[in-house]
Protein backbone atom coordinates (compact mmCIF):
# COMPACT_ATOMS: atom_id res chain seq x y z
CA UNK A 1 0.00 0.00 0.00
CA UNK A 2 1.27 3.46 -0.90
CA UNK A 3 2.55 5.66 1.96
CA UNK A 4 3.14 9.41 2.11
CA UNK A 5 5.73 10.84 4.54
CA UNK A 6 6.59 14.50 5.16
CA UNK A 7 9.95 15.64 6.56
CA UNK A 8 9.57 18.81 8.64
CA UNK A 9 12.15 21.03 10.30
CA UNK A 10 13.85 24.40 10.37
CA UNK A 11 16.40 25.68 7.83
CA UNK A 12 19.50 23.51 8.15
CA UNK A 13 17.85 20.77 10.23
CA UNK A 14 18.85 18.09 7.73
CA UNK A 15 15.53 17.46 6.01
CA UNK A 16 16.84 17.02 2.47
CA UNK A 17 19.57 14.67 3.66
CA UNK A 18 17.14 12.52 5.61
CA UNK A 19 14.69 12.52 2.70
CA UNK A 20 17.41 11.06 0.50
CA UNK A 21 18.43 8.48 3.09
CA UNK A 22 14.88 7.37 3.85
CA UNK A 23 14.04 7.14 0.16
CA UNK A 24 17.07 4.92 -0.35
CA UNK A 25 16.55 2.67 2.68
CA UNK A 26 12.75 2.41 2.56
CA UNK A 27 12.46 2.33 -1.25
CA UNK A 28 10.39 5.53 -1.36
CA UNK A 29 10.41 8.22 -4.04
CA UNK A 30 11.88 11.55 -2.82
CA UNK A 31 10.19 14.89 -3.48
CA UNK A 32 12.58 17.75 -2.72
CA UNK A 33 11.98 21.36 -1.75
CA UNK A 34 12.43 23.69 -4.76
CA UNK A 35 14.92 26.05 -3.05
CA UNK A 36 17.00 27.04 -6.07
CA UNK A 37 13.90 27.66 -8.19
CA UNK A 38 12.45 30.46 -6.06
CA UNK A 39 13.31 33.67 -7.97
CA UNK A 40 12.57 35.79 -4.87
CA UNK A 41 14.66 33.92 -2.29
CA UNK A 42 17.92 35.85 -2.44
CA UNK A 43 16.06 39.16 -2.51
CA UNK A 44 13.93 37.97 0.40
CA UNK A 45 16.94 37.31 2.64
CA UNK A 46 18.30 40.75 1.75
CA UNK A 47 14.99 42.57 2.38
CA UNK A 48 12.38 40.36 4.07
CA UNK A 49 9.66 42.98 4.36
CA UNK A 50 9.79 43.86 0.66
CA UNK A 51 9.79 40.28 -0.65
CA UNK A 52 8.10 38.17 2.07
CA UNK A 53 4.70 37.91 0.42
CA UNK A 54 6.15 37.14 -3.02
CA UNK A 55 8.46 34.45 -1.67
CA UNK A 56 5.83 32.77 0.50
CA UNK A 57 3.21 32.67 -2.26
CA UNK A 58 5.80 31.11 -4.57
CA UNK A 59 6.65 28.45 -1.99
CA UNK A 60 3.00 27.71 -1.21
CA UNK A 61 2.13 27.40 -4.90
CA UNK A 62 5.12 25.15 -5.57
CA UNK A 63 4.33 23.02 -2.53
CA UNK A 64 0.71 22.59 -3.55
CA UNK A 65 1.79 21.60 -7.06
CA UNK A 66 4.23 19.06 -5.65
CA UNK A 67 1.60 17.77 -3.23
CA UNK A 68 -0.78 17.19 -6.12
CA UNK A 69 1.88 15.41 -8.13
CA UNK A 70 2.90 13.05 -5.34
CA UNK A 71 -0.73 12.19 -4.63
CA UNK A 72 -1.00 10.84 -8.18
CA UNK A 73 2.31 9.00 -7.92
CA UNK A 74 1.43 5.31 -7.33
CA UNK A 75 4.67 4.77 -5.38
CA UNK A 76 5.34 5.54 -1.73
CA UNK A 77 6.81 9.04 -1.37
CA UNK A 78 8.75 11.15 1.13
CA UNK A 79 8.46 14.93 0.82
CA UNK A 80 10.94 17.60 1.87
CA UNK A 81 8.77 20.11 3.81
CA UNK A 82 5.02 20.59 3.41
CA UNK A 83 2.58 23.38 2.69
CA UNK A 84 1.47 23.19 6.33
CA UNK A 85 4.88 24.44 7.46
CA UNK A 86 4.90 27.15 4.82
CA UNK A 87 1.80 28.68 6.35
CA UNK A 88 1.88 27.72 10.03
CA UNK A 89 5.60 28.41 10.55
CA UNK A 90 7.26 30.56 7.87
CA UNK A 91 4.42 32.81 6.78
CA UNK A 92 3.14 33.17 10.35
CA UNK A 93 6.60 34.14 11.55
CA UNK A 94 6.86 36.82 8.88
CA UNK A 95 3.41 38.13 9.73
CA UNK A 96 4.23 38.42 13.42
CA UNK A 97 7.50 40.18 12.54
CA UNK A 98 5.50 42.72 10.49
CA UNK A 99 7.16 41.56 7.28
CA UNK A 100 3.71 41.05 5.70
CA UNK A 101 0.86 43.55 5.66
CA UNK A 102 -2.60 42.68 6.96
CA UNK A 103 -3.88 42.46 3.40
CA UNK A 104 -1.04 40.18 2.33
CA UNK A 105 -1.52 37.92 5.37
CA UNK A 106 -5.28 37.66 4.79
CA UNK A 107 -4.79 36.84 1.10
CA UNK A 108 -2.11 34.28 1.85
CA UNK A 109 -4.18 32.68 4.62
CA UNK A 110 -7.22 32.27 2.41
CA UNK A 111 -5.12 30.62 -0.28
CA UNK A 112 -3.51 28.26 2.25
CA UNK A 113 -6.80 27.20 3.87
CA UNK A 114 -8.32 26.50 0.47
CA UNK A 115 -5.39 24.32 -0.60
CA UNK A 116 -5.17 22.49 2.73
CA UNK A 117 -8.86 21.63 2.60
CA UNK A 118 -8.65 19.89 -0.78
CA UNK A 119 -5.31 18.06 -0.47
CA UNK A 120 -5.13 14.77 1.48
CA UNK A 121 -2.79 14.75 4.53
CA UNK A 122 0.34 12.58 4.88
CA UNK A 123 0.48 9.21 6.64
CA UNK A 124 3.34 10.41 8.86
CA UNK A 125 5.12 13.68 9.65
CA UNK A 126 8.75 13.39 10.79
CA UNK A 127 9.90 16.52 12.61
CA UNK A 128 13.65 17.06 13.10
CA UNK A 129 13.99 19.14 16.27
CA UNK A 130 17.27 21.11 16.25
CA UNK A 131 18.63 24.05 18.26
CA UNK A 132 19.88 27.24 16.61
CA UNK A 133 23.60 26.36 17.12
CA UNK A 134 23.04 23.05 15.34
CA UNK A 135 21.15 24.79 12.54
CA UNK A 136 23.93 27.38 12.14
CA UNK A 137 26.63 24.70 11.90
CA UNK A 138 24.73 22.83 9.21
CA UNK A 139 23.89 26.01 7.30
CA UNK A 140 27.58 26.99 7.30
CA UNK A 141 28.57 23.51 6.12
CA UNK A 142 26.43 23.68 2.98
CA UNK A 143 27.82 27.15 2.19
CA UNK A 144 24.92 28.90 0.48
CA UNK A 145 25.86 32.58 0.37
CA UNK A 146 22.35 33.95 0.88
CA UNK A 147 21.75 31.69 3.89
CA UNK A 148 24.85 33.04 5.65
CA UNK A 149 22.90 36.28 6.17
CA UNK A 150 20.06 34.66 8.12
CA UNK A 151 19.98 36.18 11.64
CA UNK A 152 19.80 33.93 14.72
CA UNK A 153 16.61 35.69 15.79
CA UNK A 154 14.90 34.54 12.58
CA UNK A 155 15.87 30.90 13.21
CA UNK A 156 14.78 31.20 16.85
CA UNK A 157 11.39 32.51 15.76
CA UNK A 158 10.96 29.66 13.32
CA UNK A 159 11.85 27.12 16.01
CA UNK A 160 9.21 28.59 18.30
CA UNK A 161 6.52 28.34 15.66
CA UNK A 162 7.63 24.84 14.68
CA UNK A 163 7.13 23.70 18.27
CA UNK A 164 3.69 25.31 18.43
CA UNK A 165 2.66 23.85 15.08
CA UNK A 166 3.91 20.33 15.71
CA UNK A 167 2.29 20.30 19.15
CA UNK A 168 -1.13 21.07 17.68
CA UNK A 169 -0.94 19.18 14.38
CA UNK A 170 -3.68 16.54 14.23
CA UNK A 171 -3.99 15.64 10.55
CA UNK A 172 -1.35 12.87 10.78
CA UNK A 173 0.84 11.03 13.32
CA UNK A 174 4.07 12.85 14.22
CA UNK A 175 7.52 11.38 14.91
CA UNK A 176 9.96 13.80 16.57
CA UNK A 177 13.69 13.20 16.00
CA UNK A 178 16.22 14.90 18.34
CA UNK A 179 18.42 16.47 15.67
CA UNK A 180 21.01 17.83 18.11
CA UNK A 181 21.89 14.35 19.30
CA UNK A 182 21.20 11.90 16.47
CA UNK A 183 23.58 12.02 13.50
CA UNK A 184 21.84 10.14 10.71
CA UNK A 185 24.60 11.08 8.24
CA UNK A 186 27.72 9.91 10.08
CA UNK A 187 26.21 7.31 12.43
CA UNK A 188 24.72 4.28 10.68
CA UNK A 189 23.18 3.07 13.95
CA UNK A 190 21.22 6.31 14.26
CA UNK A 191 19.91 6.01 10.71
CA UNK A 192 19.01 2.36 11.28
CA UNK A 193 17.08 3.28 14.42
CA UNK A 194 15.22 6.04 12.59
CA UNK A 195 14.28 3.78 9.67
CA UNK A 196 13.05 1.08 12.03
CA UNK A 197 10.94 3.56 13.97
CA UNK A 198 9.46 5.00 10.77
CA UNK A 199 8.42 1.52 9.61
CA UNK A 200 6.67 0.88 12.92
CA UNK A 201 4.96 4.28 12.91
CA UNK A 202 3.58 3.65 9.42
CA UNK A 203 2.14 0.38 10.64
CA UNK A 204 0.40 1.48 13.83
CA UNK A 205 0.02 5.26 13.19
CA UNK A 206 0.61 6.25 16.83
CA UNK A 207 2.12 9.66 17.51
CA UNK A 208 5.28 9.60 19.62
CA UNK A 209 8.70 11.05 20.29
CA UNK A 210 11.75 9.20 19.08
CA UNK A 211 12.25 6.11 21.32
CA UNK A 212 15.61 7.35 22.63
CA UNK A 213 13.76 10.24 24.29
CA UNK A 214 11.16 8.09 26.01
Amino acid sequence: MKKYIVLAGNIGAGKSTLVELLADHLDFVPYYEPVAENPFLEDFYADMKRWAFHSQVFFLTSRAKGHRELIHDPRSVVQDRSLYEDAEVFARNLWEQDAMTAQEWATYGELYRTLASILPPPDLVIYIRASVPTLKRRIAKRARDFEAKIPDSYLEGLNRFYEEWIGSFTLAPVLIIPGDRLDFVEESKDLKAICGTVRRRLQDRQSMLFPFDM
